[in-house]
């Protein structure tokens, strides 16, 4: 996949992050969903099909990537 034009990208950071720069930007490019870090928007950028974003983001919102309670965590 070529890297899409990122120059006039649109990032968009959620307004549930805080504002504490502890979060992603998302840009939607053409047919692509590019990412970065947002405290380091000159840094590495990654590049998505629409189809793999959809993916991540049902991967999300049906838990698949919830991190483990370690036990002595769950016992509270």
């Amino acid at each position: 996949m070529a890297n899409p034009e990122l120059s006039h990208a649109e990032w968009r950071t959620s307004s549930r992050s805080g504002g504490n720069g502890e979060c992603v930007s998302v840009a939607f490019v053409r047919d692509d969903v590019a990412v970065r870090d947002s405290k380091n928007p000159d840094g590495p950028v990654l590049v998505f099909t629409h189809a793999e974003w959809s993916a991540f983001l049902g991967g999300v919102h049906d838990g698949e990537f919830e991190l483990p309670v370690p036990a002595h965590a769950a016992q509270h």
